[in-house]
C-alpha cells in the first residue's frame, strides 16, 4: 500500500446545548460558524474543521491517564511565546476556563482550557516545522 493518511479533516466534539457551544466557539475562540441545526454545528476554526455535536450531559472529548488526571486529546500551536501569553492573557480577559502556563520539559510552554461542557484543550507555543514550511511562517 503506497497511500497514506495525509491529515485530520475533522474533529467531532460532544456538547450539550449546540447554540450555546456554537456561540461560545465564535465568539470567544474566533471560529467561524459553517452551518447549524438542533445536533450539530460546523465549524472552521484553526486550519481544521470542528463539529459540535449534540451531546447527553457529562460527556466530553477528554481521558483519564495511567496516573488518573483527567487529560486533553486536542493540542492547539501558535507561534511563540509571546503568542501563547497574549492568547493566555485574552483568554482569561474573557472568563474563559485555564490553567497555568506550564513547562513540561519540551520546547516550548503550554497551557490548558476548557469550553462549556468541560471539554479541554491544549495550547503549545511552538508550531510544528511542516506547517510554518508550508505556509512561509517565520
Amino acid at each position: 500500500m503506497n497511500e497514506k493518511l495525509v491529515r485530520i479533516g475533522t474533529t467531532y466534539i460532544p456538547v450539550t446545548d449546540v447554540d450555546k457551544s456554537s456561540d461560545w466557539y465564535v465568539s470567544k475562540l474566533g471560529a467561524i460558524l459553517n452551518y447549524k441545526d438542533e445536533d450539530k454545528a460546523i465549524l472552521n476554526f484553526a486550519n481544521h474543521s470542528i463539529f459540535l455535536v449534540k451531546s447527553s450531559e457529562n460527556e466530553s472529548a477528554n481521558f483519564i491517564d495511567y496516573n488518573g488526571v483527567e487529560r486533553f486529546s486536542i493540542t492547539f500551536e501558535v507561534n511563540g511565546l509571546h503568542a501563547l501569553e497574549t492568547i493566555y492573557k485574552n483568554f482569561k480577559e474573557q472568563n474563559i476556563v485555564v490553567g497555568e502556563i506550564e513547562n513540561r520539559g519540551h520546547a516550548g510552554r503550554n497551557f490548558v482550557f476548557s469550553d462549556l461542557d468541560g471539554n479541554k484543550f491544549d495550547v503549545w507555543s511552538e508550531l510544528s516545522p511542516v506547517f510554518k514550511e508550508k505556509y512561509n511562517i517565520k
